[in-house]
């Protein structure tokens, strides 16, 4: 992980082909949003992620507010992240660890940003860490063991 990537793992009791179908579909994202920013997939998005798919979300930081995202690495069933309007990456990477659980990591990169300095001066990566732990927690109370 570099200087600019806030990562947390967990593990998660459900095979990695059926955690993916839930984050290549931007309407769930709201289930398993743990830092209370993300409303809704905006209509007219794909109904699926694929590489280079934009989707639109609704959401609230103190003010509502839409956003677009690009899926820029997409790896079906292991891989998939997007991309905010700075440049930043979103990452899940998904790694089966046998008898139908998966490692999942989620990624806060900003390396990619177009500022990441004011990023990394900025308190979102530490509350974007705290939010992948809460996120990674509604993931696992999604397939409990």
């Amino acid at each position: 992980m570099g200087s600019r990537q806030v990562s947390r793992t967990a593990i998660v009791a459900a095979p990695p082909e059926k955690i993916f179908g839930l984050l290549a579909d931007p309407a769930q994202h709201p289930l398993i949003d743990g830092s209370g920013t993300v409303r809704a997939a905006q209509s007219g998005g794909p109904d699926r992620l694929t590489l280079g798919a934009k989707f639109g979300m609704d959401m609230k930081i103190g003010a509502s507010y839409k956003i677009l995202n690009t899926v820029v690495e997409f790896e079906e069933g292991r891989l998939i992240a997007w991309r905010h309007f700075n440049g930043h990456r979103w990452r899940w990477r998904l790694e089966p660890v046998g008898d139908g659980r998966t490692e999942v990591t989620e990624t806060f990169d900003w390396s990619t940003a177009k500022f990441p300095l004011a990023i990394s001066l900025s308190p979102f990566p530490r509350k974007n860490a705290e939010g992948i732990e809460k996120t990674l927690a509604r993931l696992g109370q999604l397939f409990p063991a």
